[in-house]
Formats: C-alpha cells, structure tokens, sequence
C-alpha cells in the first residue's frame, strides 16, 4: 500500500516542492523517515502517530516508511507532520484518493490532533501554485496567509479531525479562494516604530487577476514639518528617497539625524505588489509575519542596536535565518551611532551593499537571503560629538582620527551621499513656521518615481540606485561640457570608478527630481557636493 502527498520546505526564501511517499507493508512494526530529515522531522514520527491515536486513528502493527523526496535536499521543521499523517492515511485506505491530488498539505500537529501554524506557508503556496497546485490545507492560524496567493483554494483546518472530514467529504470548509478579499491595515513596523501613515491598502485577489489599491496617504505621526531648519539636509534625505541612495549624516548632538532618519519613511514610494510579496515572503520565513496578521504593506525600517553581532546583522545560525539585512529588504536599515558599531561587524555589510543579497553557505547547502536595502547612518564628527567647534571639543586630533576611521573606506565609497547637519540655531527653532511637510516631498519623490519607472520598462532595474556599472553610461549619459567637468572633478577627488558611477547616478536623481531629460552641470555639481569623504580625512 503506497500514497504519494505533495508538501514543500522553504530554503532561503526559496521554496522546493517535497513530495512525501508513504509506503505501509506487511513485516517487523516500525516506523521511519528516511530523505535527509533534520531532528524535527524525525521526531514527526511520535507525534504523528500519537495525534493519529487521539483522533480515533489506530495504525497496524505494520512497517511503516516515509521517504521524503528529492532524497538529496536536508528537510527541516515541522511542517511535514500533516503530510506524513495524511500519507499514512491514504496509504491504508482510509482516505479516497481523489481529494489528494493537485492538493498542498502543510502543518504541524500536536499530541492531541491540534494544528499548529508554522513558518514560511508564503513562499511554499506561492511556489506551488506556479507548479500546478490548484488547492492547499494548511493550519488555520495560516490561512490568511495562503489565501494571499491568486488561484490557489486554501483551506484552514483546526485539526486533524477537521481535515480527515474534509478529504472524506463529510467535514464544512473554512476556505479563502481566490475571489477572497484580505484587508489589511497600515500599523507598525517590525521595530515597532510608527510607520509612514499612508493610509489603509486593500489586497484583492482573484482569478481575472491580482489588483493592489490604496487610499490616500495620511498624515504620519512623524512628518518632515517637524524638522526645524536643516534645509540642506532634508533635500539630500529626499535625493535619496527618490533615487534609494545610501544616506550617511554627520553632525553633533541635537542637530537633528535621527530626527531625520525616522521621518524617511514617510516620504518613500510605497510598496508595489510584487515587492510587498517578497518582503512578507522574508517575514513569513522569520516566523514574524504570523504575529501581524497581515501582508507587509509599507517599507521595513529597522533600527538595530551598536552591540548587533556580524549573525544577526546578516543572518545565520545552524538552520539559517534572515537577518537584519534581510528583514530591511525592500527598505531602511537605519545605523545610529555607526562608529560604535564593531568595525569587523560594518564590514560584513560590503557585500550586501553591493550585491542586494546575502549568500550563506552551510554544509547542508547554500542559502541566499534578498538585502536590498537604503542604508542610512548617523553619526558624531568626533568622540564628544562637537568637532569642530574647539569651544566645546576637547578631543585630540589623534582621538578625532581614531574615531573616523572606524568606518572603513570602503563602506564609505558604497554610500552615494554623505552630508553634514550643521547646528540648529535659535532662529531656526523660534518664530519660524514649518517647512514642507512629508506629503508635499513625497509628491516630489513620486514623480521622480515615475519618470524612473518608465525609463527602466522591460528591465529589473527599480531605481536609479540599482544601475550596475555597464548600465550608468547608458542611462546617465553626459553632454560634452558636463563631461568635461567630471573629467576635472575625477582626478581632483581621486575618485574611484565606483565612487565615479554613484555621482552619475545621484546626479541622475536630481536631475528626475527636477523634471531634466539630461543631466546637467547642477545636477553633478549638487551629486559632487553630497561625497563629503573629506570629513574623514
């Protein structure tokens, strides 16, 4: 007697189709799982046959044997209990076999029968529905979380007596199909801080296809009118939101860096759908995208502490995980204080600045995690912080040196701009009305989207940002004057070809933000002003 039941398992945020054979003969009584099964999956075995017990479900004194396929993959986590169970099933007759095929399980059973959600349901229904997988029976708690998945019949069941009675026919369904429509709610990020306010989304979808709507955006409780002065600073942040350029601030205490960096969100592009789904993929793979109840609607902003080890900023661990890096996909990676950061640990981000992903390689294979991230940092120009006002600094040259240099040059050539909160005076802060507020920015940064988005047509590029080096000559072409003078500028600044490339591609922002076909002389001149690399000597 032999059953064949369709699952998946997540590696990376990649899923991989598992198919679990279950062969149940005549011989000694044993029950074993063979296809490289990690201890959770071994330990299936027990609580298989225990929930079987408990639901009226006794198995034979006969030999029992899983193998779950493609043999050579290593199978981690829970997820393979309902399967194994429903395979057992189906492999003594005790279930028909027509409601099996085409039909995804996935769930983790408890001693009871109970089904407890689990990790990753995103990727792994995503990834069979593009196999063919026309239904889906998942734990209710991830129900929602399947039904996000156009053309695929989900269907949350409580326990293991809900789905023996749902295969039999006899049980009622609480399904979500694909005319379903999940709403969800703009709240707080995963750092819990308050997101860019953009007002309530709705996710339909359905079977004449996928349609991602939203309202207006609303006022954030953290909005760029907050800001007293700092007019330089507040245009670079929005350079940088346009074009998803790497922001670095120096300053002294009080001028207003954090300040600023929490009110990015609020300016940037919101989500589309396609990248809503690959942030909620990260989140459900993290186990953390359960907790919210809904999909990822906004851009992460993730603000992680100066003590964060090299794992947890970039992911790892025996079965790997998603960092930080990670978790910011798609968004902010906010580094306050980022000389305090351990230097080995800033110059692990030299890779994902680069290539958008992390790779992992670990025996039982490789592991690649999205990372394309905006990085912002914040930092103080010397140890006190007042450098180099020499009324209020009390640092030595070598102390100032020392401190700079903390931040390598290298992950200071990957930041497209760099720029200087000067004080905030007392004009500044009394008797002057409220600069722009985040709305009217974000008008701004949305066209430059725009013109970003019809420029880039038929390519994978997003934003002016994710032009590769072969790609600059070709978008961020010069006139024979602005050539001229970057020719001047190159050799003046000792500049590398990398730093070379992101004044283009600067200058290719502010060039969009002001509605320029071409890049002109003020645009590299504005790009140039923003590689303030001298600050550090």
């Amino acid at each position: 007697m032999f059953s064949t039941i369709t699952s998946g398992a997540v590696y990376g945020i990649k899923s991989c189709p598992i198919q679990v054979e279950v062969d149940v003969s005549q011989g000694l009584p044993c029950f074993q799982i063979v296809g490289l099964p990690g201890s959770e999956v071994r330990e299936a075995r027990e609580r298989v046959k225990v929930a079987l017990k408990n639901v009226g479900v006794g198995l034979p004194p006969a030999c029992i044997n899983v193998n779950l396929s493609p043999a050579d993959i290593p199978k981690s986590g829970t997820m393979f209990d309902l399967p194994v169970a429903v395979g057992i099933m189906a492999a003594l007759s005790k279930l028909p076999p027509e409601p099996l095929k085409n039909t995804l399980f996935i769930g983790e059973l408890g001693l009871s029968g109970e089904l407890k959600p689990v990790k990753g349901v995103l990727p792994i229904v995503r990834e069979a529905a593009r196999g063919g997988v026309k239904r889906c029976i998942v734990p209710r708690g991830n129900l929602w979380e399947s039904a996000l998945v156009e053309d695929v019949e989900s269907i949350g069941v409580s326990d293991m007596r809900e789905a023996i009675e749902i295969l039999k026919g006899t049980g009622e369904r609480r399904k979500e199909s694909g005319a379903g429509i999940c709403k969800v709610s703009v709240g707080e990020t995963a750092c819990g801080e308050a997101s860019s306010g953009q007002g309530n989304e709705e996710y339909r979808h359905g079977r004449e296809g996928m349609e991602w709507s939203g309202g207006e955006p609303g006022r954030s409780r953290e909005d760029f009118a907050d800001i007293s002065g700092q007019d330089g600073l507040k245009r670079a942040a929005e350079v940088c939101a346009a074009g998803f350029h790497h922001l670095l601030v120096v300053g002294a205490p009080g001028s207003g860096k954090t300040m600023l960096a929490r009110r990015i969100p609020s300016v940037l592009p919101p989500l589309t759908l396609e990248e809503s789904m690959e942030v909620s993929s990260v989140y459900s793979v993290s186990g953390l995208l359960q907790s919210t109840g809904r999909l990822k609607t906004e851009r992460p902003f993730l603000n992680p502490h100066h003590t964060i080890t090299g794992q947890a900023l970039v992911g790892g661990g025996r079965i790997p995980k998603p960092g930080i890096v990670s978790l910011a996909h798609r968004g902010i990676l906010f580094l306050d204080e980022l000389p305090e950061f351990k230097r080995e640990t800033l110059d692990i981000l030299r890779q994902p600045l680069e290539d958008r992903e992390v790779q992992i390689a670990r025996s039982s294979g490789a592991y690649v995690y999205p990372a394309d991230f905006m990085l912002v940092g914040a930092m103080n120009p010397c140890p006190c912080g007042y450098y180099p006002d020499m009324s209020r600094c009390r640092c030595t040259p070598g102390e100032v040196r020392r401190y700079l240099r903390r931040v390598s040059g290298p992950i200071l050539d990957r930041i497209d701009v760099c720029v200087e909160a000067r004080p905030v005076g007392f004009g500044d802060i009394a008797g002057r009305p409220g600069g722009e507020s985040s709305s009217q920015v974000r008008a701004r940064v949305m066209a430059a989207r725009k013109i970003q988005t019809e420029r880039y047509a038929g390519t994978d590029i997003r934003f002016n940002a994710d032009l590769k080096a072969a790609q600059v000559e070709r978008f961020c072409s010069l006139g024979a004057e602005e050539r001229r003078f970057m020719e001047r500028m190159f050799t003046s600044m000792k500049l590398t070809a990398r730093g070379y490339h992101r004044i283009l591609k600067v200058a290719r922002t502010a060039a969009d933000l002001a509605g320029a076909e071409k890049i002109g002389e003020e645009h590299l001149a504005e790009a140039i002003c923003y590689r303030r690399t001298e600050v550090f000597g």
